[in-house]
């Protein structure tokens, strides 16, 4: 139920536009204020033309009538409109509505998606059978209704289906006849046949209308439509049969005789949907019928119903229950009530809860009057934000002006402090440049003392390993001893002559050469730190000519052990020399030793942690005469070692 004091209804039919303006009296009741009807013509019923000449309708009526009321309550036509009976077997509530989604989707000759659709549940049949009048319109047509509505600045708040309407004023005028009755509503395109028997309804629409009389006589007068169209409202009675005179007036005789046709055909629709109401809805025979639309005002069409029927015809009254406004003219309104039933019901859905509720407005449409709504919240928010934004700018205005002054007294001290400034930054680069100097002779103080603690780490490291070893020996021969010393230590600048002496075709372990940086003084140096003396150190170099060559042994090669990576440009290499194992004990292996050693270095804190920075380089050189063998080290120290 819409709640309105003053609104209107307007009936888009397919020949005539009927609008009428109802309030709600003081008892509740519907009060007409006023009416109006304006022909539509032959462009009124045809798809390509219909929108431009509806508005222009509206508007001309509008203008001519000057109603108030803005709010408007539309009716969709009946050729626009699919309406439809349908029976569901008695289920629960919650599945009604995926019953009749289904039911829609089989019935409605449109995708769903095209359409706007609605039902009321008209009640439930002796068997519990639900029964559902299902109606539908294409959205185009109601948003075309919304647009004609939107150009005569009026709001549509709801659009009705034909049959709904008639049914809802039916109801509200003759709400005391419980008998089966029909009320056939004979429209320009359309008719819609109605029954009601107590508290049940039943509709069909039927394809026929009045327009058909009007085209047939145009066509054998050679006439135009509206021309034609005007001598039928006119001239134009229905013809009651043969026993009866031909009038003499030509058109006259040619519309009787159309029009008797036209009624003939209404006619069998009309038995054949009273033998469906009877037959397959349970319905009883109707005992009366009601006439109303534009076209059934022509003359003698009530008896031709009476005698085909052979039941009472009368004209419907819309207004029966309805106040009529002193300002309106009863005569005129006496001439046209029986076709103003639709906008009579479309008034009820303001006034009450009607039988037949529905609202065949799309989503598109609900949206629009949303933002419609809104609109005037929106257009205020707007001129709020105008004038928040003008305020604000103003008042930025005021900050600017006092800013410029401020700025204009800082400019003097600014001027000063710039000064000061790039004498600061001069200073302060000359400072930086101190400090680097500084900071680079700290460096180099300490880098002299970094030789003496890396090999004296590499010292202890030997020691280390002799003592594991004198531990593991102990057990099988007690106070075994065990030898390990440097005897070569290169440089990665001096790693590769060095590696090439020591594996020399001769077998002679070389020293590195003396013109090379830390060559002979840093190998000098290194074994005087690690507790060597020159004897060892000479026997081994290569330079005493009793020494015997030390030679690779085939088969004896460190597993694990690499190459040594000549890119490490921080690399070390020392070549060690032990006292071979295997002359305290045949089955003890040397490789041991070079184990201990290797992990030993990896151990100290001076080295690189990287497990690839501490390896074993080459193979074991066994030395038999003096019961020694070789290896090779390869060493990176945590910082570079400069000499």
């Amino acid at each position: 139920m819409l709640n309105t004091k003053s609104f209107l209804t307007v009936d888009f039919g397919a020949g005539s536009l009927k609008l009428a303006e109802f309030e709600i009296n003081e008892s509740g009741g519907l009060r007409l204020k006023s009416f109006a009807i304006k022909p539509l013509g032959l462009e009124g019923s045809q798809e390509s033309s219909r929108e431009k000449v509806i508005l222009s309708a509206l508007q001309a009526v509008l203008t001519e009538n000057k109603f108030s009321a803005k709010s408007v309550n539309v009716c969709a036509p009946g050729f626009h409109v699919f309406s439809k009976f349908v029976k569901l077997p008695p289920v629960d509530a919650a599945k009604v509505g995926q019953i009749i989604q289904y039911e829609a989707q089989q019935n409605v000759p449109f995708p769903l998606s095209e359409v706007v659709w609605d039902y009321q549940i008209m009640g439930s049949a002796a068997s519990g059978e639900l029964e559902v009048l299902l109606v539908a319109i294409k959205s185009e047509i109601v948003e075309r209704l919304f647009r004609v509505a939107e150009e005569a600045k009026l709001k549509l708040q709801l659009c009705d289906a034909s049959p709904a309407a008639l049914c809802n004023a039916f109801r509200y005028n003759y709400g005391d006849i419980e008998d089966c009755t029909m009320l056939l509503d004979i429209g320009a395109k359309t008719s819609n046949l109605l029954f009601f028997e107590k508290g049940k309804v039943f509709s069909r629409s039927i394809n026929l209308g009045a327009n058909i009389i009007t085209q047939d006589f145009a066509n054998e007068a050679k006439l135009g439509f509206d021309e034609a169209e005007k001598i039928k409202i006119a001239e134009g009675f229905v013809s009651l049969g043969g026993a009866y005179e031909e009038p003499d007036n030509p058109h006259q005789a040619a519309i009787s005789k159309i029009a008797r046709q036209f009624m003939t055909k209404l006619h069998i629709q009309v038995n054949q949907t009273m033998q469906f109401y009877r037959g397959q809805q349970s319905g009883s025979a109707p005992q009366r019928l009601f006439l109303s639309g534009g076209a059934s005002i022509m003359p003698y069409t009530a008896q031709f119903f009476a005698e085909k029927l052979n039941i009472p015809v009368e004209y419907f009254n819309p207004f029966r229950n309805v106040q009529i406004d002193p300002s309106v003219n009863l005569e005129e309104l006496s001439r046209v009530a029986h076709s103003l039933g639709e906008v009579v019901g479309l008034g009820l859905r303001n006034l009450a809860n009607c039988p037949v509720e529905m609202n065949l407005m799309p989503d598109s449409t609900l949206r629009w009057q949303s933002f419609n709504q809104k609109k005037p919240y929106l257009v205020a928010a707007v001129f709020s934000l105008v004038l928040v934004a003008f305020g604000i700018g103003f008042l930025f205005q005021k900050l600017a002006v006092n800013k410029e002054s401020q700025i204009e007294d800082l400019n003097p001290k600014i001027a000063l402090l710039q000064s000061n400034s790039g004498r600061f930054n001069s200073a302060l680069k000359q400072l930086q440049r101190t400090q680097a100097e500084a900071n680079q002779i700290t460096q180099w103080m300490q880098q002299r003392f970094y030789w003496a603690d890396f090999l004296a780490d590499m010292r202890r490291a030997l020691l280390r390993s002799e003592d594991d070893l004198k531990k593991k020996m102990a057990a099988q021969k007690p106070g075994s001893d065990v030898g390990i010393w440097v005897e070569h230590l290169t440089s990665a600048p001096n790693q590769a002559g060095a590696t090439a002496a020591a594996g020399a075709a001769d077998g002679t372990v070389a020293n590195p050469p003396a013109s090379a940086p830390g060559g002979n003084a840093a190998a000098t140096m290194a074994a005087l730190m690690m507790g060597l003396n020159n004897s060892r150190l000479a026997n081994s170099s290569g330079n005493n000519p009793g020494a015997a060559p030390v030679a690779a042994i085939p088969g004896a090669t460190i597993p694990g052990a690499n190459a040594v990576d000549q890119s490490a440009g921080n690399a070390i290499t020392l070549v060690c020399r032990a006292v071979s194992l295997k002359n305290i004990d045949p089955s003890a292996n040397n490789t041991d030793i070079a184990y201990s050693v290797r992990d030993q270095i990896a151990a100290s804190p001076l080295v690189n942690p990287d497990p690839k920075a501490t390896q074993l380089v080459g193979e074991i050189s066994p030395d038999d005469a003096n019961g020694t063998f070789t290896f090779t080290v390869s060493v990176t120290p945590l910082k570079p070692l400069t000499f």
